[in-house]
């Protein structure tokens, strides 16, 4: 009886260790909106930034790509001109754009052998577009639809729902005086074709001249970060559409990212995740 209560003991212990892991990998999740900087912390073993190397993934089925090798910045890498490393080894990027969401990881080396765990910092970036322009405002005439989508892009490795739902993410537009627009507004047309993406359709006014449309993310009902794109109205285009022009509808392809998970597929890894501004 005792020997099989040990064995019970032991296949416990085992299980427990799939589940909690034994890497003591430490993931952070960062939510932030295209055009801001970013601080990314390693999870120091070594005070000497000397040793540190930090990875990147933007497909779960991509290589990675150094960045920072031994201390030293990588110059044949797109983003090299926007990244610096920190005093504290940490991965700073300036104007982060949507391209920049996936996996970053954090290691340390000494003698080729790595010290402490693996940081790993997942970054989702929010970005509002609309078809006519990818960058964060456009000229467009009053009297004319326009839709724009307000999208989390994230590194893929799960569904973008099952995410979503577990950490409760929310997208949803706001007003200037920073009121949440629902579809009970006539003016408005909201739909969110996935938990990742929420569209807004509406008839530009005159009024809308210079005006910011801004699309909140919230996690647990708190406010994490915000996008905002700006409409202006061309004095041309206006004058032609008041003068009787049609309306012409902007259309904008749909697509969501899958949304992270550990994509080494080691569930065996203790994960200690944070979610941070």
């Amino acid at each position: 009886m005792a020997d099989k209560c040990h064995l019970c003991l032991l296949g416990l212990i085992f299980l427990s260790s799939l589940l909690t892991g034994s890497s003591g990998v430490n993931e952070t999740r960062v939510l932030i909106s295209s055009g801001e900087n970013v601080r990314l912390s390693c999870n120091n073993a070594l005070p000497d930034c000397k040793s540190t190397t930090w990875n990147y993934e933007r497909f779960r089925d991509s290589a990675a790509v150094e960045l920072i090798g031994g201390g030293i910045k990588k110059t044949d890498t797109e983003s090299h001109e926007r990244l610096s490393l920190g005093s504290d080894c940490s991965l700073n990027i300036k104007n982060i754009t949507k391209e920049d969401c996936g996996l970053y990881f954090c290691r340390q080396y000494v003698n080729d052998q790595q010290q402490g765990t693996d940081a790993r910092v997942y970054l989702h970036v929010l970005h509002v577009s609309s078809s006519s322009s990818s960058s964060s405002q456009t000229e467009i005439s009053a009297g004319r639809s326009v839709t724009l989508f307000c999208q989390l892009y994230s590194y893929e490795r799960v569904s973008c729902d099952d995410w979503i739902r577990s950490e409760r993410i929310n997208l949803f537009w706001v007003n200037q005086a920073g009121d949440k627009l629902t579809r009970s507004d006539s003016r408005y047309q909201i739909s969110a074709p996935d938990h990742c993406i929420s569209s807004l359709t509406t008839t530009l006014l005159n009024e809308d001249h210079n005006r910011e449309w801004r699309c909140n993310i919230t996690q647990r009902n708190q406010l994490k970060t915000s996008a905002t794109y700006t409409v202006k109205i061309s004095d041309d285009a206006s004058e032609r559409s008041s003068s009787g022009a049609s309306d012409s509808a902007i259309q904008f392809p749909v697509w969501c990212v899958e949304i992270l998970r550990n994509p080494h597929g080691d569930r065996d890894s203790e994960k200690k995740s944070t979610y941070l501004n």
